[in-house]
């Protein structure tokens, strides 16, 4: 028997009634549905359990939210090879790129097993402090080293061991495919196929103009170094993990061995979400 989660976006009325729907429909088809039971019985009739046991348990993951909430449910599997159907019930969002309209056509083909999905690949964050690891993170969209007042940072970066140059700027992000329409894209990062196997590395408003964003191969390390003398500076994950860095911290990122699984609806392409969520022109020329 099939074991599917149910992720809802934190507060929204709407989602949770879609969840309702959606687990009770699971539970028709003879599977088990489970939810965080942090939404307080928002997804009935569907099982509760606390956020780390639901990644461990389900087979399937049904996320209902914008690209906030599949950030929080790629962090929680944690690597876990499980099949994630994206819901949009949010704003702009480009990974839960399925409507409300095309959730249950797609959710039939998952339950019977006649889906594809694309496989999106993570980074590996490590945070080393005076030679020794304090922490290690994966992430799906971007890591960003930044001040948290409004100054500039220096920051060493190498690439593979190779020393690239010394930025000064607003801040520096290291992005995915995936996040390249993330925080990537709103510094003037290129956007990259979300299947492409590469990294980005975008310096964030730099001081120097011709300091100009780089897509390297993913099997390349980034290393960063915070300059001495600076003080404010943090480590944002996904936008939503924080970690606060000192002088001479070094941040080493690498392709994780985990990816995120994202099921496909066959009927809308990238560049459909990408005119749909950007807003680019649908004119077509008759005369072309």
């Amino acid at each position: 028997m099939k074991k599917y989660g149910i992720i809802v976006k934190s507060g929204s009325i709407d989602a949770a009634k879609l969840g309702c729907e959606i687990a009770a429909w699971l539970e028709s088809k003879g599977c088990e549905v489970f939810a965080e039971n942090t939404t307080g019985g928002a997804v009935s009739p569907a099982t509760e359990l606390v956020p780390e046991e639901l990644a461990v348990t389900v087979d399937n993951m049904v996320v209902l939210g914008g690209d906030g909430t599949m950030l929080y449910a790629a962090r929680l599997l944690n690597g876990r090879k499980v099949p994630i159907v994206g819901v949009n019930m949010g704003g702009l969002g480009f990974m839960t790129a399925v409507t409300v309209e095309e959730a249950m056509p797609l959710l039939e083909s998952v339950v019977a097993d006649t889906f594809n999905v694309e496989e999106r690949m993570m980074l590996c964050v490590d945070h080393f402090r005076g030679g020794k690891l304090i922490s290690t993170h994966k992430v799906l969209n971007d890591a960003v080293v930044k001040s948290t007042v409004a100054r500039l940072i220096r920051v060493e970066t190498r690439i593979n061991n190779e020393y690239v140059t010394t930025y000064r700027a607003d801040g520096l992000i290291v992005a995915t495919p995936t996040g390249s329409t993330a925080y990537s894209l709103s510094s003037a990062g290129p956007i990259l196929y979300p299947t492409i196997h590469s990294i980005i590395v975008v310096p964030i408003c730099p001081f120097n103009l011709t300091n100009r964003p780089v897509v390297i191969p993913d099997w390349m390390s980034i290393d960063i170094k915070v300059c001495s003398e600076q003080e404010n500076i943090v480590l944002i994950m996904d936008g939503q993990v924080d970690v606060d860095i000192e002088c001479d911290d070094l941040i080493s990122l690498r392709r994780a061995p985990e990816s995120v699984y994202l099921v496909k609806y066959e009927g809308k392409s990238y560049f459909d979400i990408l005119r749909e969520r950007l807003m680019w022109e649908v004119k077509v020329d008759k005369g072309s």
